[in-house]
């Protein structure tokens, strides 16, 4: 009897030990992994030249400019894509072929707007979503343009959910013929602390300078992409460096111009009301935001963004859409036109947002 409660106790104790093993395995590899990720992040600093990309036209006061902003949603969310994070089930395009059909359509609408300067955002460069293609030199190639690019999202290998999202290069990218004085990007506040920030966006934004012929004046362009799934924190706080920026431009006599993803509604702007509580709901942007001298570049013809919980339906009555994107201006440009391309969502859950200014003789 006595041999069998010790043969007991020497089990309990082996199983014990197994599981003590297997449990410090774990730990040790979780830590591993954190450490691994922790160290490979991908850390960018507050203001980073990038290389002036622009063509040889000159821009001088009293012309007009057209800008086309445009979400790509990295030429993998077409209308026939929901997408996890909203919802939806999937989390890659289903084949390369697919990624390659989007590129052609999103490129042929950029041919079709013919704008002065274009401002992209989510341009895939090397990501296993899209399959490795560089969607900006695609761009440059079919505009005959050169593009700045600003990156966003740097990771090796994102490894969430199931199938994981796996390795990421993308950014925000503007693309011009005239000349540029010089770009940069410059850093927005963070929205999600470590560890979860370790693989997630690095949101910024995207300066270009053209100078502006006789004058030591320049027409200071910004592309952002804000974010879109925080608690809200993270949007405010790069509203709030997005407006300091447009200020300090503004009193160098700079003509200021910023425009992209907003992420976020438009202040009495409600032709397109939630239809659920449950999904996804933006942030309200409105003029108590904007400093001094500036105002909102922004229609609600048609909307430029739909949620991606579930196919594209055809109609905006029945499916989730928002007016996200837009463009902000100084009061030394006048806003000839705004307008929201309607592109049935066709090759992204974007749509493209179309500005025309005149610049005005500053004294």
């Amino acid at each position: 009897m006595q041999e069998m409660k010790t043969d007991k106790k020497g089990k309990k104790y082996r199983l014990l030990k197994v599981f003590g093993l297997i449990f410090g395995i774990l730990i040790f590899a979780a830590a591993a992994i954190a450490g691994y990720y922790t160290i490979r992040e991908y850390r960018p600093k507050p203001l980073e030249e990038i290389q002036a990309s622009g063509g040889l036209e000159v821009l001088s006061e009293g012309e007009r400019i057209t800008i086309l902003s445009y979400n790509i949603g990295y030429a993998g969310l077409n209308q026939d894509a929901d997408f996890f994070m909203d919802g939806g089930t999937k989390v890659h395009p289903e084949n390369k072929e697919e990624v390659e059909a989007n590129l052609k359509g999103i490129s042929n609408i950029l041919l079709e707007q013919d704008a002065d300067v274009y401002f992209l955002q989510e341009v895939d460069r090397d990501s296993k979503r899209t399959f490795h293609i560089d969607e900006l030199a695609y761009y440059e190639n079919v505009l005959s343009l050169q593009g700045m690019y600003a990156c966003n999202f740097r990771c090796d290998f994102v490894p969430y959910p199931i199938p994981p999202i796996g390795k990421v290069e993308s950014g925000i990218a503007t693309l011009t013929d005239y000349k540029v004085n010089s770009a940069a990007r410059i850093a927005l506040p963070e929205s999600f602390k470590w560890p979860i920030k370790t693989c997630n966006l690095k949101r910024c934004m995207l300066e270009t300078r053209i100078p502006i012929e006789g004058s030591d004046k320049e027409l200071v362009l910004i592309n952002f992409h804000l974010e879109a799934y925080d608690s809200g924190e993270g949007k405010i706080a790069q509203s709030k460096q997005l407006v300091g920026k447009l200020q300090e431009e503004y009193e160098k006599g700079n003509y200021v111009i910023a425009g992209g993803d907003f992420n976020q509604a438009f202040e009495g702007m409600d032709t397109y009301p939630l239809i659920s509580e449950e999904s996804w709901v933006p942030g309200i942007i409105g003029t108590d935001d904007m400093p001094e001298n500036f105002s909102f570049a922004v229609t609600d013809n048609v909307p430029t963004c739909r949620l991606l919980n579930a196919p594209y339906s055809g109609n905006y009555e029945d499916s989730q859409v928002y007016v996200l994107d837009g463009f902000i201006i100084s009061d030394n440009l006048e806003l000839e036109s705004i307008e929201n391309i309607d592109t049935g969502f066709a090759y992204t859950d974007h749509q493209p947002v179309k500005l025309t200014v005149k610049l005005a003789d500053i004294p």
